[in-house]
């Protein structure tokens, strides 16, 4: 694109982050230390990525100086920190478009038709946008929504209810744990006798099924049964002696896991290998298009680990390396927020004066 002039109602940006989880959050932090405003986006409907999609109430206890704290707690300590950079949020859509233009600038699109020009992009995208594992009974994805579900989002309507749900790890065990006593009924269904779940939550399901307050069903889902109202009746289950049984049910949760896709980031030229995006040093963690940047989960390098801390720590780097493209003309110097007046003032707090 040759032009220089802006077109209506696209966003002009020095720096675009894809993806709105814990080092998606922290990268926000870094580029407003360098006085760098960001626009972050995220398919999912809010922030936190994985620590809040999969584990929100799960006790996280390596983040450096929080002896404990759960994904959710994360997510909300890191807004309250990027809260003097004031960053614009794009969430419940997916980049689609990433294209370089003639001026060195990159034009970025959004499914939700949201449009950017900027000089830089981070790509913070974790394992990659989240899809759920679906069960695989021919003709029963017509309930999803009403009676089939892949994620909790109000737990109340499942109380009351005989419920089967389907899976052997940790989301699985702990709603099955979680729902008894206030559904009528919990049937657990899992394909084999050996689950990935904490073993603490196997034992305490193994001990509520002696206590018949709950059911454990070996076997997998190989059909359904609707009433003459159309809803969902029974499940039908293949034990592994062949035998098939049929299980009443209100409503059916399942939990497969997630499926990380890499969608449309493996179509912008990226070098990728094993899903991940290949950085060029650990001095910037930029890839091999120069202006893009790639951190925590999403990119690999030798000696990768995939820590959250790690991916704070690629954010600072990243940052550092990305203010030559927003800043040609300006040297970047290294300060600390402890003492820098200037940066106590990007934050909006006082300068401390020791006597």
């Amino acid at each position: 694109m040759n032009s220089t002039v802006t077109p209506p109602g696209v966003i002009e940006a020095d720096a675009v982050i894809i993806g709105a989880g814990p080092v998606g959050l922290f990268q926000v932090f870094e580029l407003g230390l360098l006085e760098i405003k960001a626009h972050v986006i995220d398919s999912l409907g809010a922030v936190g990525g994985q620590c809040v999609e999969l584990y929100p109430d799960k006790p996280i206890y390596d983040i450096p100086a929080v002896p404990s704290c759960t994904g959710q707690e994360l997510t909300d300590a890191l807004l309250k920190q990027i809260e003097p950079f004031e960053p614009t949020f794009h969430l419940g859509q997916e980049v689609t478009k990433v294209a370089r233009r003639d001026d060195g600038r990159f034009d970025v699109a959004t499914t939700a038709g949201t449009e950017f020009i900027t000089k830089t992009i981070f790509i913070a995208a974790g394992v990659g946008s989240f899809q759920a594992r679906t069960i695989k009974v021919d003709g029963i994805d017509v309930f999803e929504g009403s009676q089939l579900h892949y994620k909790v989002k109000d737990p109340a309507q499942f109380e009351g209810k005989n419920l089967v749900i389907c899976g052997g790890g940790d989301s699985a065990l702990d709603w099955a744990l979680n729902f008894v006593g206030k559904a009528e009924s919990v049937v657990l269904l899992h394909r084999r006798e050996d689950f990935r779940a904490a073993p603490a939550s196997v034992s305490k399901m193994k001990a509520l099924c002696d206590e018949y307050e709950m059911q454990l069903i070996i076997g997998q889902a190989t059909g359904y049964e609707a009433d003459a109202d159309g809803k969902l009746a029974h499940l039908k289950v293949t034990g592994a002696d062949g035998v098939t049984r049929r299980v009443p049910l209100d409503m059916l949760l399942v939990f497969f896991g997630l499926s990380p896709k890499l969608g449309p980031i493996a179509e912008w030229g990226l070098d990728i290998e094993r899903r991940q995006l290949k950085v060029q040093n650990t001095e910037k963690f930029e890839t091999n298009v120069p202006g893009i940047f790639a951190v925590g989960d999403i990119n690999t390098y030798p000696g990768k680990k995939k820590l959250i801390l790690s991916g704070f720590h690629e954010a600072a780097l990243a940052a550092f390396g990305a203010a030559p493209y927003i800043f040609p003309d300006k040297k970047i110097h290294m300060q600390y927020t402890t003492t820098s007046p200037k940066l106590h003032k990007v934050l909006g707090v006082e300068t401390p004066v020791f006597d």
